[in-house]
């Protein structure tokens, strides 16, 4: 009969006493990796917030001594007309960018998911305009949508219809910001082409072989694999929406008569234009409860409508 060493406690609790130090080291190694990033976060990121969280309770220009007045500027915003015009322009740009981006980007991905020839042409056209940067972005629309010369206006004209003023009309000012929105949806395209991508052919093939139509298979197939994806891109386009500012400064200034006016244009005016750093503090704070606010309701929401491979429920 064979016989085996048998192991002695000092030698297991020194193997695994080695065992925990290669753990400790990986772990080590790994932080050390990653203290740049952690050490920028907590720096500029969560550093940042919790001091423009006490300066939200000052009154203060960050030059000369600060006075502490509580929650009066919160008090303040609300009370404020302008905040208030401020917060109604930006939800009228969310209403109308989340749902049109998110509808446009997925027909996009639709039509680039197909066969056709040359595809990847095609797919890096539509996704060029998200890597323009935002400025030439602002520059080419405010060309674009000029009410005298721009090219749509002219387009129009030609059809032998008057073209609406765009940035020189309190109606079409912020549709005109939408516009510019909508052509550089390209990453939701990418992400929505990704998801149609991953979802198995096998069960649209079933589908068909059942005698599932195009939309019946897209229905009951395609759309409910493809509810994480959505889910994503509604998130973070809500979160994105929210902060719309470059193309509103760069364009109009929140004007003509702050029909562009967003909220981080108007946090922006009131901290760097009018150094009331402490009010414009306490306006960001209001616009980060609010962006949480709505990111809740979509996460809380994801379970009557977000559906995973086997009909899992989120």
């Amino acid at each position: 009969m064979a016989t085996g060493r048998v192991e002695t406690p000092a030698a297991a609790r020194t193997r695994s006493w080695r065992r925990l130090s290669q753990r400790t080291v990986e772990e080590l190694t790994a932080y050390l990796f990653l203290s740049p990033w952690i050490i920028g976060f907590v720096v500029f990121t969560a550093g940042a917030m919790i001091a423009s969280f006490f300066i939200s309770l000052n009154d203060t220009d960050l030059l000369s001594i600060a006075k502490f007045v509580g929650l009066r500027n919160y008090q303040r915003a609300f009370l404020a007309p302008l905040f208030h015009k401020a917060l109604a322009v930006t939800a009228y740009y969310t209403a109308l960018v989340v749902p049109l981006g998110t509808i446009i980007a997925l027909v996009i991905a639709l039509m680039l998911n197909q066969k056709v020839w040359p595809v990847g042409v095609w797919r890096t056209i539509y996704y060029l305009p998200a890597v323009v940067s935002g400025v030439a972005v602002a520059l080419l629309w405010g060309w674009v949508l000029n009410p005298d010369y721009g090219l749509v206006n002219q387009a129009l004209a030609l059809l032998g219809i008057k073209g609406p003023r765009w940035f020189a009309s309190e109606q079409w000012a912020v549709p005109g910001l939408v516009l510019i929105a909508l052509w550089g949806t390209g990453t939701n395209m990418l992400l929505y082409l990704a998801g149609l991508q991953s979802i198995p052919t096998e069960l649209q093939e079933a589908a068909k072989i059942d005698g599932a139509g195009p939309w019946a298979v897209f229905r009951h197939v395609t759309l409910p694999l493809l509810t994480p994806t959505i889910f994503f891109n509604v998130v973070i386009n809500i979160i994105g929406s929210f902060q719309v500012f470059t193309n509103a400064y760069i364009l109009t200034q929140g004007g003509p008569n702050n029909a562009t006016l967003t909220l981080v244009l108007y946090l922006y005016r009131e901290g760097f234009q009018l150094f009331h750093f402490g009010y414009a503090s306490a306006v960001a704070w209001i616009l980060f409860a609010i962006i949480l606010f709505f990111t809740l309701i979509i996460i809380r929401s994801s379970s009557l409508w977000v559906y995973y491979e086997g009909g899992l429920r989120r």
